[in-house]
């Protein structure tokens, strides 16, 4: 739905920016969407703009506009989520990401990505977490895994962080007293064993497999249900594919049970990596290996980076478990 040269998209206000760029759209849609409802919503961190709508095409659907959107949400939604509106919706229960109704990489002949989407009406899984809602969270996160990996091949390479930096900033951090924590010397302790040890879990986790297609941020307020056709709480989608990336499964399980670190019973019982593997498993997807020591690692080394970012994130409780779970786990993956 675009084409011929295009310029770098405006700097500016993104409500602005949209309500400009508004005719454009709706012209690109070909008189299919129609007059849209901008808003702010309290989830929103900037960057992009966000509107209701109605897309017509044989009958009227609600829909979502979103814009600009960046180059991997926006390559991921329309590999996964656009379909031919006489076809929608084909497969609905199945489908673990957005409908995508329309979308382009240029608009108004600027460089700017933006989406039509389905309407998911209702709230987000945070709003009132249980067991099935994780359940159904991780149950998704495997069909999205299975969906990605047979739209596109798993490849490229696998994004890194500076792991040493990361716990170096963590010492610095309690040395100038940047953070209050609890059990500080304890914390140093613990960090110097995990610096200690870096060379073998560093080895190790970068040794993981290349088997997945990772969302990279899966957590109860990236999920909502899909209404049945009976107006009942359906499947769960996923939102928010900026952060997808090429990487092991044993990456998305972690995530989100460090979510919940010094909330474990909010869990219900669910234990995020077994679970996951078990859906995996019943999509035909891989789960060889010791998946089991490489969620140790990644547990030790996400929980070493506490400190260091004590200030921006996390509670008391979060950075007690994550304490908890080097002095306990440590000593059984850097032997």
């Amino acid at each position: 739905m675009s084409g011929g040269p295009s310029s770098p998209s405006p700097v500016g206000d993104p409500q602005t920016l949209a309500a400009a760029l508004e005719p454009a759209l709706r012209e690109a849609c070909g008189g299919r969407l129609g007059e849209i409802e901008w808003f702010r919503s309290t989830w929103q961190r900037g960057g992009a703009a966000t509107g209701f709508a109605q897309w017509t095409d044989g009958e009227s659907r609600p829909v979502v506009v979103k814009l600009p959107v960046g180059p991997r949400e926006h390559r991921w939604a329309m590999l996964l989520g656009a379909v031919e509106a006489d076809r929608f919706p084909p497969h609905e229960d199945d489908q673990p990401v957005p409908r995508i109704f329309a979308g382009g990489d240029s608009l108004g002949g600027y460089d700017l990505g933006w989406l039509v989407m389905e309407r998911l009406d209702g709230h987000t899984l945070a709003h009132a977490i249980d067991r099935g809602a994780i359940e159904d969270l991780l149950r998704t996160a495997a069909r999205f895994h299975a969906l990605a990996e047979y739209a596109r091949p798993v490849e490229g390479p696998l994004p890194e962080r500076e792991w040493g930096a990361l716990i170096a900033r963590s010492r610095d951090a309690l040395r100038a007293h940047e953070v209050e924590i609890v059990d500080a010397q304890r914390w140093n302790e613990a960090l110097k064993r995990v610096q200690r040890a870096l060379p073998i879990l560093e080895a190790a986790w970068r040794a993981r497999p290349l088997d997945t297609w990772c969302h990279g941020d899966l957590h109860p307020g990236n999920a909502m249900r899909r209404a049945t056709s009976g107006g009942g709480a359906g499947p769960c989608v996923l939102l928010d594919l900026a952060f997808v990336h090429p990487g092991c499964w044993v990456e998305d399980a972690i995530y989100l049970e460090r979510q919940f670190w010094g909330h474990e019973d909010r869990l219900g019982g669910v234990k995020p990596v077994s679970m996951l593997a078990k859906f995996r498993r019943e999509q035909g997807l891989r789960t060889e290996g010791d998946y089991g020591t490489l969620a140790s690692i990644r547990r030790v080394l996400m929980a070493a980076c506490v400190p260091g970012v004590a200030a921006q994130e996390g509670t008391p409780s979060y950075a007690s478990a994550a304490l908890g779970i080097i002095e306990r786990v440590l000593p059984q993956v850097a032997r």
